[in-house]
């Protein structure tokens, strides 16, 4: 039976749990993923607590992790999404997408709705990676690609 959290503090104290045995097991979340069957970006949002894991892939990562078998139950629980309380982000690396949307959000709504039309980009049918990549006037660029099916509003 499918269960949904509506306090996101279990969630909260099991992501404490999950990166402090990650960070003692020495794992990446590439590795975690790759145990759990998913990809990296889903399976890191999940032990973060903003998506539920099917049972095998809870139950793995768990083992993995050392975490028992309550806590891949709650890993399992359709959880409260949403990580960013209190409003403006203060952490520097979020606050800086939170900067992009502010300089861009109008940019990519007027592009979007340009190409597609009236309605959103779902975050429920997306895809989200990060790759690292070398920049060719020295140092390294982020490239990260957001894939989130159109979903035009429909007019009732």
């Amino acid at each position: 039976m499918t269960h949904a959290q509506f306090d996101p503090a279990a969630r909260q104290q099991l992501a404490i749990a999950a990166v402090e045995a990650k960070t003692r097991k020495d794992l990446t979340w590439r590795q975690i993923a790759d145990t759990a069957g998913y990809s990296e970006a889903f399976v890191t949002a999940a032990l973060l607590g903003q998506h539920a894991l099917p049972a095998p892939a809870a139950e793995a990562v768990a083992e993995l992790l050392g975490l028992g078998a309550d806590a891949a139950t709650l890993l399992q629980t359709i959880p409260t999404r949403g990580s960013i309380p209190g409003g403006i982000p203060t952490d520097p690396t979020i606050y800086r997408f939170y900067e992009m949307l502010q300089v861009y959000g109008t940019t990519l709504k007027a592009l979007v709705h340009e190409k597609f039309g009236d309605g959103i980009i779902s975050a429920i049918n997306f895809r989200l990676d990060v790759q690292k990549v070398a920049d060719p006037e020295g140092g390294e660029r982020a490239v990260i690609t957001l894939d989130g099916k159109y979903l035009p509003t429909k007019p009732f």
